[in-house]
C-alpha cells in the first residue's frame, strides 16, 4: 500500500530498479489514501508519510522529506510576496485535510504558522495543479514541484524558511517478514537515502 504521490514520484523508479533486480517478484500495488489494516488484509507492508500511529504496527524510517514553499507568479502580483512567515496567515494556502498549521524553521527559529484557505486536499497533485492555476500557496517537496519550477509555473518563496522534515516510514503487521519484503524495505531505505 502506497501513497499514490509518493509512489508516482519517489518510487515508481526504484520500484523499476528493485524488478531487475529481482525479476521473479510479483507485485500488486494499492494506491489509495486509505489506511489499509497491515493485520487483516493481505497487505505486506505499507508506505506511509509522517510518524506511524501509535499500534501494533512496526515502523522502519526509511527516509525523511523536506518541504519548501511555493507559489504561481500570477498568485503573488495579486497577492503580494510574503516576506516572513507569519505573513501566510493572510494567504490562501492549500493543505491537506485537518492540517491548520505549518510548522516551519529557518536553522535558528522554528514558527507555527495559522494557515487558512478555501481548498483542503488529500493529493499533493491536486494541491500542486491547484498552485500552478494561482489558487494559493503550497508547501510541498521540492521532487514534485521540480517541472513547475523550470517551467516558472511556480516559484520558491521565503527561501529561508523550510517546512519540518516529514519522515517516511515502512509498516508492516510484524517483525518476522517474508524474505522478499524484508529485501524491498533494505533495498527503499538504501536508495531513498541516496536522495
Amino acid at each position: 500500500s502506497l501513497p499514490a504521490d509518493f509512489a508516482n514520484y519517489y518510487l515508481a523508479p526504484l520500484i523499476a530498479d528493485f524488478s531487475q533486480l529481482y525479476p521473479n517478484i510479483e507485485f500488486e500495488f494499492d494506491l489509495t489514501p486509505r489506511q489499509v489494516d497491515l493485520i487483516a488484509e493481505p497487505f505486506d507492508v505499507a508506505i506511509r508519510m509522517g510518524a506511524p500511529p501509535d499500534s501494533q504496527l512496526i515502523g522502519r524510517k526509511l527516509v525523511s522529506i523536506r518541504l519548501q514553499l511555493y507559489a504561481a507568479p500570477n498568485y503573488l502580483e495579486q497577492s503580494g510576496w510574503p516576506s516572513e512567515p507569519q505573513d501566510l496567515g493572510r494567504h490562501e494556502c492549500l493543505s491537506m485535510p485537518g492540517e491548520s498549521a505549518w510548522q516551519l524553521e529557518n536553522g535558528r527559529q522554528s514558527r507555527d504558522v495559522q494557515v487558512h484557505g478555501k481548498f483542503r486536499i488529500n493529493s499533493n497533485s491536486m494541491i500542486r495543479h491547484l498552485a500552478v492555476l494561482g489558487l494559493g500557496v503550497v508547501l510541498l517537496p521540492e521532487a514534485l514541484v521540480l517541472e513547475e519550477l523550470k517551467d516558472r509555473r511556480l516559484i520558491r518563496i521565503l527561501p529561508q524558511w523550510q517546512g519540518l522534515p516529514k519522515s517516511v516510514y515502512a509498516l508492516t503487521g510484524s517483525r518476522l517478514l517474508p524474505a522478499k519484503t524484508q529485501r524491498f524495505i533494505e533495498f527503499l531505505r538504501d536508495r531513498l537515502a541516496d536522495q
